[in-house]
């Protein structure tokens, strides 16, 4: 850490997300030390612009906090396999962004001394300079040991998020809800997109537009009323 508090931020993943937490953290005080490569550079500069890029253990050795932000998939087996050549470091932070783990899968990296964080950011990332305006209005599901809670809220803040604690035997329902509300929608709205172009109408996504907004916030006001019981466990 450097002397004005501020950390020295390595990212692993250069898609859609990675970058935008890395920019979000720079634009907090934080210096990026590095990025790994991705398939869309121009892309990755575009969002966060003047970032060496090095390979995972590279990252791990200059970084105060490992942010990784990779498919779901490999995120186990990155993290075992950077423990096993003893990347690794103790007392760094090593922060995740995927919604369905906790910090378990950490667990390789906590076992060499590090300090595990689980963040997920809920938004639908576009890996675009867009995704910033959104954080500041979005909330981020936190896990974290007790100790070090406080940190992964802080970090929560600076990417402009409004932090919310998320049990680590709470990931998976909270996974499933975050799967449902993105995947079911796109769905949705694909079906009836395909559906207007078939009775003749001209661009049915800008059509509509005003109707599932004002849909989904009212479905949203419904579902902060304390009238609705909420779904059995």
């Amino acid at each position: 850490m450097r002397r004005d508090g501020r950390l020295g931020v390595g990212i692993i993943g250069a898609g859609r997300v990675g970058p935008v937490v890395g920019a979000a953290l720079r634009g907090a005080g934080h210096a990026i030390v590095g990025i790994t490569a991705g398939s869309d550079r121009d892309r990755v500069d575009a969002v966060l612009p003047d970032v060496p890029v090095v390979d995972p253990v590279e990252v791990v050795a200059g970084s105060d906090l490992v942010v990784i932000a990779v498919p779901r998939a490999e995120l186990p087996g990155l993290v075992a396999g950077l423990a096993a050549v003893d990347a690794w470091q103790p007392g760094q932070l090593v922060l995740h962004t995927d919604a369905s783990y906790g910090i378990e899968v950490l667990q390789p990296a906590t076992a060499r001394g590090a300090i595990p964080l689980a963040i997920h950011p809920a938004i639908a990332f576009t890996g675009s300079s867009i995704d910033l305006r959104q954080l500041t209005h979005a909330y981020a599901a936190v896990t974290a040991p007790a100790p070090v809670l406080p940190i992964a809220q802080a970090l929560a803040v600076e990417l402009g998020c409004e932090p919310v604690e998320v049990a680590e035997d709470r990931r998976q329902a909270y996974a499933e809800a975050i799967s449902i509300a993105t995947e079911f929608s796109r769905s949705i709205i694909a079906q009836a997109a395909g559906l207007l172009t078939s009775a003749g109408v001209e661009d049915p996504g800008r059509y509509l537009s005003s109707l599932v907004h004002t849909t989904i916030d009212h479905a949203l006001t419904r579902a902060d009323s304390p009238a609705i019981d909420p779904p059995g466990p």
